[in-house]
C-alpha cells in the first residue's frame, strides 16, 4: 500500500435489515411479491396516528427476501396515489431493488413465475459479472432479479477502488466525461502501483 491508497474505516455492518418503500395498492403488492414471486409476509407494523398530528395512519409490512434481509412497504390509509413526474425515467428506473439468487437454475425459476403472471419479466440480460432479469412492480418500481456469472476477485476489488476515486476527481471538474474518467484512472493506475507490477494482473 502507498500513501496514496485511501484510509480503511472498520466495516460492521452486515447487510440489509431491509429497504421499504410507499405503496398505493397493497393488494397487488402482496399478491405480486407474496403470491407470485413467493417471498413470505415476516412482519407487519400497524400504527394509529404515529408521529405528527397530521401524520396519516399507516400499516408497514415486510417480506423475506433471503439471508435475513427484508423488502418492506408502507400503506398510508387515506393518502392520495402519487409519482414524481418531474424525474425524468431515466433517473427513475435507475432506483431499484437487486435481490440475488445463487444460480441460473433460481433464476429461470423465478423468470418463469413472473411470465406467468401479471407482471411478465421486461428484460434479461448480462452485464459484466451477473445475469439479470426485471420487471416492473404494481407500484412502477424496478425490480431486478441477479445471479453472478462468476467470483468476485480482489483484483475486482481494486479496480473498483480506483474508479471510484477517478470518479470522485473528475466529477468535481467542469464537464466531467467517461473519456477524463478513464484518463484518470490511467494515471491513478501509473502512480500507485510504479515499481509494484505485481498488483496489477490481467485475465
Amino acid at each position: 500500500m502507498t500513501s496514496l491508497e485511501p484510509e480503511l474505516l472498520a466495516h460492521t455492518v452486515r447487510g440489509v435489515d431491509h429497504a421499504a418503500f410507499p405503496t398505493f395498492d397493497p393488494r397487488a403488492t402482496i399478491t405480486f411479491y407474496r403470491d407470485v414471486l413467493g417471498f413470505p409476509v415476516v412482519h407487519a407494523t400497524c400504527a394509529l396516528g404515529w408521529g405528527p398530528g397530521d401524520h396519516p395512519d399507516f400499516i408497514h409490512f415486510f417480506f423475506d427476501i433471503g439471508n435475513g434481509d427484508r423488502l418492506a412497504f408502507f400503506y398510508y390509509f387515506g393518502v392520495a396515489p402519487y409519482r414524481d413526474t418531474g424525474i425524468p425515467e431515466l433517473l427513475h428506473r435507475a432506483r431499484h431493488l437487486a435481490i440475488h439468487v445463487d444460480g441460473e437454475a433460481d433464476l429461470a425459476e423465478y423468470r418463469r413465475r413472473l411470465d406467468a403472471s401479471n407482471w411478465p419479466c421486461e428484460l434479461q440480460v448480462r452485464h459484466e459479472t451477473v445475469e439479470s432479469i426485471y420487471v416492473t412492480d404494481p407500484n412502477g418500481y424496478l425490480m431486478e432479479i441477479t445471479r453472478p456469472l462468476r467470483a468476485i476477485t480482489p483484483e475486482d476489488d481494486i479496480d473498483a477502488a480506483l474508479s471510484v476515486d477517478a470518479l470522485m476527481e473528475v466529477a468535481g471538474e467542469p464537464e466531467p466525461s467517461l473519456e477524463k474518467f478513464f484518463a484518470r484512472k490511467a494515471k491513478l493506475i501509473a502512480d500507485r502501483y510504479e515499481g509494484e507490477p505485481e498488483l496489477v494482473t490481467f485475465a
